[in-house]
């Protein structure tokens, strides 16, 4: 499967052809331009596509390099649907960016994970070590809670699903928190002692949460990557359709600790801790 790769803005795409009403010939008409970042999101989409194929929608990858492009292409009108947010990033953006984009269904989680390439075990962790944490409020509060949920910090009462390092009450190892671009995490592990990795870059990194995380959530929390599309489109029927298809069991390709939304009730599995 070929997809277009986009880096600063998604490309013009053909424009859909329009609705002929809620019956299998209308969507036999529709194209649906999705955007996914780079990894897991990526190759899941396209296990999905022939099978949406086989319910009347022709799906077109667009792969973003970063977390701001896809949201802004769908608020555009470049893409129809995309596929990464959580629901506190999608809650941060519409806030800050003025974007009415909703969530039509959960998709998958890729636990975040703490990596090192300086320790084996946490147990080993120095004091003033250096965490390398995303910098984005959603995704850096959501390593904050996974160093507290690990019990090496504790973050002031109330400071919810978006704590920042400002937030920490307690340091008993005194944590040099250092904030970079999520992508650059996996790749700055010879510089730093731990770091929180989001799941997407972690595997595109060639790591893998089971064998290589100290630290990795369980499927139990707010971080669900979901299906998000534009408000006016939320009901449309080709939505409907897609989730049909991206939720058909045959959708599951080998990657490492992906928890799909079809299976939350199933496969939950705790905070794992070395």
């Amino acid at each position: 499967m070929q997809r277009r790769k986009l880096i600063f803005a998604a490309a013009a795409a053909a424009a859909s052809a329009p609705f002929l009403g809620a019956s299998s010939a209308f969507a036999a008409e529709k194209t649906v331009r999705v955007g996914v970042t780079a990894g897991p999101s990526a190759q899941i989409l396209e296990y999905v596509v022939p099978i949406a194929k086989e319910l009347g929608l022709n799906v077109k990858i667009y792969e973003f390099q970063d977390y701001i492009q896809p949201n802004a292409a769908l608020d555009a009108g470049d893409i129809d649907a995309n596929i990464y947010c959580t629901k506190p990033f999608l809650d941060h953006e519409n806030e800050t960016r003025g974007y009415s984009l909703r969530i039509a269904a959960p998709a998958f989680t890729l636990p975040m994970a703490v990596y090192s390439k300086k320790i084996k075990s946490l147990k080993d962790l120095p004091q003033d070590a250096t965490v390398g944490i995303p910098n984005d409020p959603a995704m850096g509060g959501r390593g904050l809670l996974l160093l507290a949920a690990g019990g090496l910090i504790k973050l002031r009462e109330g400071s919810g699903l978006l704590p920042s390092k400002f937030d920490i009450v307690e340091n008993p190892k005194n944590l040099k928190v250092v904030e970079l671009e999520a992508a650059q995490l996996p790749l700055s592990l010879n510089d730093l002692t731990i770091a929180c990795v989001n799941g997407n870059y972690a595997a595109v990194a060639g790591l893998n949460p089971s064998r290589d995380g100290l630290l990795v959530e369980g499927a139990n929390g707010p971080y669900v990557c979901n299906i998000v599309v534009t408000e006016k489109n939320l009901n449309e029927p080709w939505v409907k359709t897609f989730v049909k298809a991206y939720q058909d069991p045959r959708v599951k390709p080998e990657l490492p600790a992906v928890y799909y939304s079809r299976d939350f009730g199933r496969s939950v599995s705790g905070l794992k801790r070395s």
